[in-house]
């Protein structure tokens, strides 16, 4: 008698779909290093991942460390030592380290289940509707979630059905570039007017996008590559348990090797 598998491959919700899959730990670990928080989103562990996020943020903005690096980097490092505040240094580091440190380790554990699951062979349920939303697994293009997210970060990911990463990226970026003047910046520099767009921008604000657009770009490539091969996944396995006798050499999943 076949026993009830202990793990799942993929969860399907309303909100989106939680997957296993194999993941390089070296690429996990540069986003978190990149902004700490990105490394668990990539992961789905979106509690500690907006945990991470909100933290490097406030950290960030109460120690000055923003204006630092830009003062830093045009050579001005009297006024880089001048605006950080000494008093939220220590809490930095600690936090950053774990952030990373916590990515590469569950990264690693995640990968370990996942080889777990794909042997266990779990059925998923690729269909979920609730009076709200409609949620399935089917194909999508992954050039196209990335032109979306090039677009408006954030887009991607409603063009794959990943809702809480897209809240969540779309708020953000909506915030951030309103308190850092991205637009107004950019109107005057179309305009010729480069000594009004370096004023009006606030740079503290403005170095947290580049880490946003890219990490919104990368997720929503990577994601739909994903839900794509579970969309075949799936698919052969409905397939050979329904239609197909067991020697019938049928092709294999792109999960399987």
């Amino acid at each position: 008698m076949r026993t009830k598998p202990r793990r799942q491959i993929a969860f399907v919700t309303v909100l989106g779909i939680t997957q296993l899959h194999l993941r390089n730990p070296f690429i996990i670990v540069w986003w978190a290093a990149a902004f700490p928080g990105f490394g668990h989103l990539l992961l789905s562990k979106y509690i500690r991942g907006f945990i991470l996020i909100g933290w490097e943020m406030l950290i960030n903005s109460q120690m000055h460390l923003n204006e630092a690096i830009v003062y830093t980097f045009t050579g001005q490092f009297e006024r880089a030592n001048e605006v950080l505040n000494i008093r939220w240094m220590s809490l930095y580091v600690p936090v950053y380290l774990f952030a990373i440190y916590d990515s590469y380790r569950t990264t690693v554990d995640m990968n370990h289940q996942f080889i777990l699951a794909k042997r266990e062979n779990a059925p998923i349920d690729c269909f979920k509707m609730s009076g709200m939303e409609i949620n399935y697994l089917d194909k999508r293009s992954p050039w196209l979630a990335m032109v979306w997210s090039l677009l408006m970060p954030g887009m991607g990911q409603l063009y794959s059905h990943r809702i809480i990463n897209a809240f969540f990226i779309l708020v953000t970026w909506i915030s951030l570039s309103y308190m850092s003047h991205l637009l107004e910046g950019i109107h005057y520099l179309l305009m010729w007017d480069l000594a009004q767009s370096a004023r009006v921008v606030k740079m503290h604000w403005l170095i947290f996008l580049p880490s946003f657009y890219g990490f919104s770009v990368y997720d929503a490539y990577v994601n739909t590559v994903e839900y794509n091969k579970l969309f075949d996944h799936e698919q052969v396995c409905m397939l050979q348990e329904n239609y197909q006798h067991r020697q019938f050499p049928f092709p294999k999943s792109p999960l399987r090797k």
